[in-house]
């Protein structure tokens, strides 16, 4: 068989599986307990925090035109100091298996900031296994309703606050 064959093949199963999927939400799948980074999760760490970086530099633009709220902690960090981290700043992880692959959440410091305040972002990646591709799913942004009726938006955690399941 053809590689092309092959590839569509394997394209066009991927596709019917994926409309009979039900989708990974946090009652559908359970989140294991938080532990320190593995093997595996700092490969997927390595693999995707190119993109990383760049969609958090990005959302924080977006999120400064109408709520910067959500960066207040790190506003007066540049682009460069914000997305400072590396694997050795990637401090917690817990993983949810569906049966389509991985859902991997993770907890980053920004290093340039106090370790005893905001100074941590929340991501999510998947992958379907050790031979795919993972892939960024979402930067933690959280937008909470206070008691007084009010708003409070959020990107930058606390190294107390859980890393719980997220969906954006």
């Amino acid at each position: 068989m053809s590689a092309t064959i092959l590839h569509i093949s394997k394209t066009a199963h991927h596709i019917r599986h994926k409309k009979n999927r039900i989708m990974a939400t946090a009652e559908t799948v359970d989140l294991g307990p938080p532990h320190e980074p593995k093997e595996e999760s700092i490969k997927v760490f390595n693999e995707i925090q190119h993109e990383l970086k760049k969609q958090l530099v990005h959302t924080r633009h977006e999120h400064n035109k109408h709520e910067p709220e959500y960066f207040a902690a790190v506003e007066h960090l540049s682009n460069s100091e914000l997305a400072g981290f590396g694997p050795d700043d990637f401090q917690q992880v817990r993983v949810a298996v569906s049966a389509y692959g991985y859902h991997l959440f993770g907890k980053v410091r920004i290093p340039v900031m106090p370790e005893d305040g905001p100074a941590y972002i929340h991501f999510r990646a998947f992958t379907g296994g050790p031979d795919d591709e993972p892939k960024l799913h979402s930067i933690h942004t959280e937008e909470k309703e206070e008691p007084d009726g009010g708003r409070s938006f959020r990107a930058i955690f606390t190294k107390n606050d859980p890393l719980d399941w997220f969906e954006t």
